[in-house]
């Protein structure tokens, strides 16, 4: 486990010898690139308005390059410091650092084919370029040193799906019981009562979870709200997708989607919804787990794909209208490889010790959604799902 800056550093050339790049270049500027202050260690609400640079090379001594009237403003960080001034001060400075390093890393994506790591302007881009760089994506950097779990993450992340999983146990017997008494039930309340429990489970969440019925299951992202969400009724389909992690520094979250249906049987369009639902979810698992059990690292397109050919088999392509699964970390959306072939092609490889969602839905605008969730996270050789059993039919909750 890295535990001092010094360390960070010194884990950061290993890891550039490995790629065989020549250093790794970090740049802000007022805030413009919060990933470095992440991989970095930097707080995040320091206060500067001067650009300021970082090279870490993969031989040497790293060095902040920064302007003089903030000086202090990389401290933590080891490492000697160049000062600028003007701004023909700042390029000879950076001139004279980049000799001799042909291969760049910075927040950058070609194409800008994965957004989430394009963090660096394009003028500045062009700058580094212009003393004969070639700048190459941090990307799988970025994962390397922001989205790999410690055994104590793992812990809060095995602690934080449980209790989801035990949470949604708990809102279904309540929407049963509710509703068997003929008392009224809407979206907010049902949304309010996840979130009591995950407040009582010693968790905190970024956002109100989602709990929809009927056509608002249909809105990948609907929010109900204390005036106007829909009542929970007799033979109404219900959504839930909930996530959380411990209240600890450092925990990670846990993030799961369930179906049930306000009745003892399910209509044959729900169930053979779901069931197709299910089959692409439990496709792109599979692929997952094959291939890290053959000591493959896949992309998180190629796990997006395993799941989307079995939905676009079963006629409802065009209703799957998101990506698979994303990252998972200290954000319930994390910094690492994405589970997407279709709103980007995730080319960051899936590396050990992190953690995705796989959560295909479909969604028949006017009529309902269904949306299946689970997280995988990726041991040396194994790919383990908590929060066990998975979802395999929908909840009949009366």
């Amino acid at each position: 486990m890295i535990t001092t800056l010094h360390e960070r550093v010194n884990g950061i050339q290993q890891a550039l010898r490995n790629a065989e790049i020549d250093g790794w270049l970090f740049y802000d500027f007022r805030g413009s690139d919060p990933l470095a202050y992440r991989i970095l260690q930097l707080d995040p609400t320091l206060h500067v308005t001067r650009r300021w640079y970082y090279w870490i090379p993969a031989h040497g001594a790293p060095v902040k390059v920064l302007h003089r009237i903030e000086p202090h403003v990389l401290d933590a960080l080891p490492g000697q410091t160049d000062y600028y001034v003007s701004w023909e001060q700042q390029r000879q400075i950076l001139a004279l650092l980049l000799t001799g390093s042909p291969r760049v890393a910075m927040q950058y994506s070609p194409l800008n084919a994965v957004p989430y790591v394009s963090r660096v302007d394009a003028g500045t881009i062009e700058l580094i370029r212009s003393y004969g760089a070639e700048v190459v994506s941090s990307a799988d950097l970025i994962q390397t040193f922001e989205a790999r779990w410690t055994d104590r993450q793992l812990d809060s992340h095995q602690f934080a799906a449980a209790a989801l999983r035990r949470i949604v146990d708990e809102t279904f017997s309540h929407v049963r019981d509710v509703v068997a008494q003929g008392r009224g039930l809407t979206e907010y309340d049902v949304q309010q009562f996840i979130l009591a429990r995950i407040s009582e489970a010693g968790m905190v969440t970024s956002s109100p979870p989602i709990a929809a019925v009927n056509a608002h299951s249909a809105d990948p992202h609907y929010g109900p709200t204390k005036t106007g969400s829909a009542e929970v009724t007799r033979d109404s389909l219900l959504l839930i997708d909930l996530w959380a992690k411990q209240k600890e520094t450092g925990a990670v979250y846990a993030d799961i989607t369930w179906t049930g249906y306000v009745g003892r049987t399910v209509p044959v369009k729900h169930r053979a919804i779901f069931d197709l639902v299910r089959q692409g979810r439990d496709a792109a698992l599979t692929f997952a787990k094959t291939e890290i059990v053959a000591g493959r690292r896949p992309f998180g397109w190629e796990v997006d794909q395993a799941c989307r050919q079995v939905i676009q088999q079963g006629g409802y392509g065009d209703q799957f209208v998101h990506r698979t699964g994303h990252s998972i970390g200290e954000e319930v959306h994390g910094n690492g490889a994405n589970i997407d072939s279709l709103e980007t092609q995730d080319t960051r490889r899936l590396m050990p010790r992190t953690c995705f969602s796989i959560e295909p839905g479909i969604y028949l605008p006017g009529e309902f959604g269904i949306r299946s969730e689970l997280d995988v996270y990726l041991a040396d050789r194994e790919a383990l799902v908590f929060g066990l059993p998975l979802q395999s039919e929908i909840v009949s909750i009366l």
